[in-house]
């Protein structure tokens, strides 16, 4: 089994930073790709950052050239740099790992942009 925990998220004025990290524990191996995702109550569960298991990194086109994500193998974390926040960034972010054909999640990390 893999558990992911999240950490970071928290309430930030627009224009301000936050930094997520996501550790993986459990049966991970080297041959992953780590992520994050957010959503929205009601709303569908968004991509927002991928890094690979060979460090290509991906962004939604809403979080480009704001957000960075990062990896530290040794630690099996994953972190998501956030600047220029926005209101509209506020939601819940999740971990996201992708293993051996499956997918894991943390439980989740809100992050608010007061206006």
């Amino acid at each position: 089994q893999v558990q992911l925990a999240e950490s970071g998220g928290g309430l930030v004025q627009a224009g301000g930073s936050l930094r997520l990290s996501c550790v993986a524990s459990g049966s991970i191996n080297s041959i992953n790709d780590m992520g994050w995702f957010r959503q929205a109550p009601g709303g569908e569960r968004e991509f927002v950052a991928r890094v690979s298991r060979d460090g290509v990194t991906n962004y939604a086109d809403s979080v480009k050239g704001r957000f960075s994500i990062s990896k530290d193998k040794a630690k099996n974390t994953v972190y998501l740099q956030m600047n220029s926040l926005k209101p509209e960034d506020t939601t819940v972010y999740y971990c996201n790992l992708y293993q051996n054909w499956r997918n894991y999640w943390g439980r989740g990390t809100q992050v608010t942009v007061s206006s």
